[in-house]
């Protein structure tokens, strides 16, 4: 009886590898929407509304730009991570690949906005923030929770990654003074994050005796031919969930630009939910296919039903604390930012109907059909969203993000379907039915 109590025990379930995933994963995030909603007051007080608005419209593009520098090696990178558990020299390898693979496409990136912006006069009057804010691009090449997360190891990069935030912000409230200095807003974030990503950088190599080989040419050139598909795949995710303030800044002023990234922000912080989810699961999904494929199916079951509630709680607490939110974040409370708030809040709860076909896709490196289902739905966002955000300004934009979730999960659910309807149908019927596997 004693023996059955401790095997229900919260200690038991804390040492579960996927649920230390998820909490240090967790705790990343929550570190990350801390310091964002510690430093939007800050940074809206002593820069302004419409100076918010194109940092954010910069940090927008640089997001934009680092989905090149990912490069779908933070889907791809795990799996390979935890495949090659207890064999060092294999691990160092396809460390060294893609961390060489991501830094060349920094320097790739990096020169194309200063082609663009200096040669070509795009990006006209954030131009300079922009260019201060390009440091990001390197921090995103050296960004080294893919690796941690393969190893089921996330502890040291996720207390790192606090730190970082905590400088970051002690930085802003010391030098952002007025909004002559709104560059440095992006800037200083890049900069504490790189300078914490070679110190993680040092700790593989020496503290965790995995060897950083040099760049191989041939290697990277083979291993972005490999992971082109995953990489078209983000590119297409990524302008569907976070492609709208680059939209709605053809047909809106900066200081609605900046009243709808307040409310953006928040939203996006949100939409980290699922997809964090997602992250933790990944690898512990990976080895019970491959191991125990029936045990698979039911870890899916638990990992779905617990993400839509744990994100319809979060929906409906943000959109009851609206109002709140955005006063805390503006000094008053602003009814247009509460308004687009209380749409975007459902983000999380939309992306989470998704969760299990992402994981069967990653598991099973289905990257054709995450390539086409991405693709279905990002220009069902684009049409959408260039069509609502002309008629209906911000309102717009925002249910076209929402149904744009919906949409998403409809295109996967589809193609999973015609590819892989054994797999679906018999995750389905366990998800759907009371049975305990034992």
């Amino acid at each position: 009886m004693l023996e059955r109590i401790k095997q229900l025990s919260f200690f038991t379930l804390i040492r579960h590898k996927s649920i230390r995933n998820f909490f240090f994963l967790f705790l990343i995030q929550s570190s990350n929407i801390l310091i964002s909603l510690l430093a939007m007051p800050v940074l809206i007080r002593a820069i302004g509304v419409a100076e918010f608005g194109l940092v954010n419209l910069s940090f927008s593009v640089i997001l934009l730009f680092n989905v090149l520098v990912s490069y779908g090696y933070n889907l791809s990178g795990p799996r390979d991570i935890a495949l090659s558990e207890g064999n060092v020299p294999v691990m160092g390898e396809r460390f060294s690949e893609i961390f060489w693979s991501k830094l060349a496409l920094a320097l790739t990136a990096f020169l194309s906005i200063g082609i663009l912006a200096f040669f070509f006069g795009f990006f006209g009057d954030y131009r300079m923030i922009l260019w201060w804010s390009t440091i990001l691009l390197f921090a995103e090449a050296t960004a080294l929770i893919w690796f941690f997360q393969g190893r089921e190891s996330l502890h040291w990069v996720s207390l790192a990654n606090v730190f970082s935030k905590l400088v970051y912000l002690v930085l802003l409230m010391a030098y952002i003074n007025g909004p002559s200095d709104s560059y440095l807003a992006n800037f200083l974030l890049g900069l504490t994050a790189l300078i914490t990503n070679l110190g993680l950088l040092v700790y593989i190599h020496i503290g965790m005796g995995v060897q950083v080989v040099g760049p191989d040419i041939a290697r990277i050139w083979n291993s972005w031919k490999k992971n082109i598909l995953l990489f078209f795949s983000s590119l297409t995710s990524h302008i569907a969930v976070n492609g709208g303030v680059i939209i709605l800044s053809f047909f809106a002023s900066a200081q609605i630009l900046g009243l709808y990234g307040m409310a953006e922000r928040i939203g996006m912080v949100l939409r980290i939910a699922p997809t964090l989810i997602t992250q933790a699961a990944y690898p512990r999904a990976s080895v019970l296919y491959f191991q125990e494929p029936q045990k698979f199916y039911y870890f899916l079951r638990k990992v779905q039903w617990s993400s839509l509630l744990l994100t319809l709680l979060i929906s409906l607490i943000v959109f009851a604390l609206a109002p709140f939110i955005i006063g805390l974040m503006a000094g008053n409370v602003l009814e247009e930012s509460v308004f687009f708030l209380r749409i975007l809040a459902f983000l999380p709860f939309f992306a989470a109907l998704n969760i299990s076909n992402m994981l069967i896709i990653l598991v099973l490196d289905q990257k054709k059909i995450l390539f086409h289902s991405t693709w279905i739905f990002c220009l069902y966002m684009l049409l959408s969203a260039i069509f609502l955000a002309k008629v209906y300004g911000g309102t717009g934009l925002a249910l076209a993000l929402l149904s744009t979730e919906l949409m998403a999960f409809i295109s996967t659910s589809l193609l999973l379907y015609r590819q892989q309807a054994p797999t679906l149908i018999k995750y389905y019927h366990v998800l759907l039915h009371r049975h305990h596997h034992s």
